[in-house]
């Protein structure tokens, strides 16, 4: 029997350059994850912080890769297989360029959609049938050069929103492990407050 019931994965980059960056939104879910549930994730394992602890009454390793971004699949495949945890019980969670700021989106499965760091783990898994949770960071005029906004300091308006994003995201991630992803669509994916715009 496999020693966890999730591997939950928060993408992002290490460093402190890209510490408050739109980029690192999956890095700072995962800390919101193990401040609420009282989770520690400082110990290295395959190229990756982790800690372990009880999230929604299942088993849970926290994950945050430290390969750098475009590397992440390296060190999701290396848990995965150490761990012996089946990449449908990966929870993914990373900034999505395509959604504008704030909204949230969680899905069963799919494309990279140009993110680097999925593409890097669909490869190595070999596998995209694995559910994410992806968090908006469009701040709504759309620059040619994604890499200038996905590594660009959260601007202060943003940053006295992320709070709220952290803990929308983070019940987002305890409610698939808890009810399932089904169940977590239904309830939890939204637009950005105020705003009219499709996916």
């Amino acid at each position: 029997m496999p020693e966890f019931d999730k591997l939950v994965v928060g993408l992002g980059n290490p460093g402190d350059e890209y510490q408050h960056t739109a980029h690192n939104l999956g890095f700072l879910v995962i800390d919101r994850l193990a401040a609420r549930g009282g989770i520690k994730v400082g110990r290295k394992d395959c190229r990756a912080l982790v800690g372990q602890g009880t999230v929604a009454g299942k088993r849970v390793m926290l994950a945050k890769p430290q390969t750098f971004m475009n590397l992440s699949g390296e060190s999701v495949q290396g848990l995965l297989v150490k761990h012996e945890i089946a990449p449908a019980d990966l929870i993914l969670v990373y900034d999505e360029l395509d959604l504008p700021w704030r909204s949230v989106r969680i899905r069963p499965s799919g494309s990279a959609a140009g993110h680097r760091g999925v593409d890097s783990i669909i490869r190595d898994v070999g596998t995209s049938q694995f559910p994410r949770v992806r968090l908006g960071i469009h701040g709504g005029r759309r620059e040619k050069d994604g890499v200038r906004i996905v590594l660009a300091k959260l601007k202060r308006a943003q940053r006295e929103e992320l709070d709220e994003l952290l803990d929308y995201a983070s019940d987002a991630v305890e409610s698939i492990i808890a009810e399932g992803v089904e169940k977590s669509m239904a309830k939890f994916n939204r637009r950005a407050p105020g705003s009219n715009e499709e996916e």
